[in-house]
């Protein structure tokens, strides 16, 4: 069996593990909607399912999607929606795509220090502090 992604509007909205054929004779609506997803798929790499170790299989998709998710049907990835900062602003200055398809911000993380949390508006990380 496989995995499925209901692909609605470019947003994952349902996953289901299925036979292709279950899929494509409309057993779940129009089969166009559903798109194959690798559950061991994740940042690009295929992981063997037993060790949990990358191995040489195929990195379907990017990754295994999720509902929520985006499919970019013009690179044929899932990936998540933008991240959002520490006051819910979507986080515009990070970029997303190959090999890993994983949202980086456009500075890194500080290494000492913290926690932190971004900040969109001044596009820096910044120390959380306690509530």
């Amino acid at each position: 069996m496989s995995h499925f992604a209901k692909v609605e509007n470019g947003i994952v909205t349902w996953v289901i593990k299925a036979e292709k054929d279950f899929i494509d004779e409309g057993n779940v609506g129009d089969p166009k909607l559903w798109i194959q997803t690798s559950y061991n798929t994740r940042r690009g790499v295929h992981y063997d399912p037993l060790t949990n170790e990358p191995d040489n299989g195929i990195a379907l998709r990017g990754n295994y999607a999720g509902i929520g998710m985006i499919y970019d049907s013009t690179h044929d990835v899932f990936y998540n929606p933008c991240p959002k900062d520490r006051n819910g602003i979507e986080c515009s200055s990070w970029t997303i795509s190959a090999p890993d398809w994983f949202w980086k911000p456009p500075t890194p993380i500080p290494e000492t220090g913290g926690p932190y949390a971004w900040d969109e508006p001044t596009k820096s990380w910044v120390e959380k502090t306690a509530t």
